[in-house]
């Protein structure tokens, strides 16, 4: 998969941006606030629709504008495409060949592309949120279904919890509405389950052999999903189901007491261990910043397997925080696979062994001048 055109206007600090990049390694280079995250999370909100730095839509078009244009020239082994995502004051449109998408589910997964910044190393030390949102978009972009029931998943999450806090307010004994929200609550709480744990199952058999490589066979890492409900490898969506209902029943009298849902996906987490020992608890820096570059190569690898293309790598001033060891193995993992989007305030942290004839673009106050360079 590439994204051979970008376009934005109005967009952050780039009034009118059209930019061409190669299939390989286009490295961004520039002092701080420049525009040079504002490059990676615009091709980020091309893919998911929104930003991994802000939930506010209105941050992202240009200061006294009203709207603002994203569009992307994207090629695949069997298909090309234009995608756009129009930003508005009062919401966003998204469409594909210029045909307006009414879903999101139908847009998100046209372009997949993995991030990894800086906040990223605090994935494994960060709190649960963190995990759950982790989970949230990488699967939601692989699996359309997915994406459709957690959006639903968080719609009657809402209105359950909404009618938690009538019921313990109004002290009202008819339980008729609850028990509907409950089965609709269900019905998505054990989808998303169920696809999570086969998830991890599989970055799990991708990230432990090259946790190895990095460690030199020194550590063994194993991913577990903790779910509200018990899982074994052969446990069905239906027994998962069945599961939820039991553990909601024996939760409904403390719920309606705490006005809020306790059991679901929205209250679990994963942890990751090395040689049988939780990474977050017992970790030195250095093994937990290997074991989240783990799960990023793994997740490009496992997106190559699911959908036949290699997502985008966005790599966000990264190297800086990875030793020469973990450089070396992160970009010769990808070389020659996966095109690459990354960001640097200076070209001395990288030698050339690292990044073999990148596209240079040089970035000061939006604007942008590019070429074909050689590292020192």
């Amino acid at each position: 998969m590439r994204l051979n055109q970008l376009t934005l206007k109005q967009f952050r600090n780039y009034n009118d941006l059209v930019i061409e990049f190669s299939p390989g390694i286009n490295l961004f280079v520039g002092q701080n606030a420049q525009g040079k995250t504002n490059l990676l999370e615009s091709i980020y909100l091309l893919s998911l629709t929104k930003s991994h730095r802000t939930n506010v839509d209105r941050e992202l078009i240009q200061w006294q504008e009203k709207e603002s244009l994203l569009k992307g020239a994207i090629s695949s082994k069997t298909n090309h495409l234009q995608l756009s995502v129009h930003l508005k004051n009062k919401g966003k449109m998204v469409s594909i060949n210029r045909l307006n998408q009414s879903r999101l589910s139908h847009y998100i997964g046209q372009l997949n592309v993995i991030l990894f910044a800086p906040e990223d190393l605090a994935l494994i030390k960060g709190a649960p949120q963190m995990r759950r949102l982790f989970l949230d978009r990488e699967i939601g972009q692989l699996n359309a279904l997915y994406l459709s029931h957690s959006v639903n998943y968080k719609k009657v999450l809402r209105q359950r919890n909404r009618y938690l806090k009538d019921l313990n307010r109004k002290y009202e004994t008819d339980l008729i509405v609850l028990d509907i929200l409950t089965e609709q609550l269900v019905e998505h709480a054990a989808y998303l389950i169920f696809e999570r744990k086969n998830f991890m199952q599989s970055l799990e058999q991708i990230a432990g052999p090259l946790h190895q490589k990095i460690s030199g066979k020194l550590e063994h890492l194993t991913l577990k999903y903790h779910a509200s409900v018990p899982l074994d490898n052969s446990i069905t969506i239906e027994q998962v189901k069945e599961q939820l209902v039991k553990e909601m029943a024996k939760q409904q009298s403390k719920e309606i007491e705490r006005e809020s849902t306790l059991t679901g996906p929205h209250r679990e987490d994963f942890s990751c261990e090395l040689n049988g020992k939780d990474v977050q608890t017992f970790g030195s820096q250095g093994q937990q910043r290997s074991t989240v570059l783990s799960l990023k190569l793994a997740e490009i690898e496992l997106a190559h397997e699911l959908t036949g293309e290699y997502p985008l790598l966005l790599l966000d001033d990264v190297l800086s925080e990875l030793d020469d060891g973990r450089q070396t193995f992160l970009l010769q993992t990808i070389e020659n696979k996966v095109q690459t989007f990354l960001t640097t305030t200076s070209l001395a942290g990288i030698r050339q062994e690292f990044v073999k004839n990148p596209t240079i673009f040089e970035i000061a106050d939006g604007k942008i001048e590019n070429g074909v360079c050689r590292l020192k």
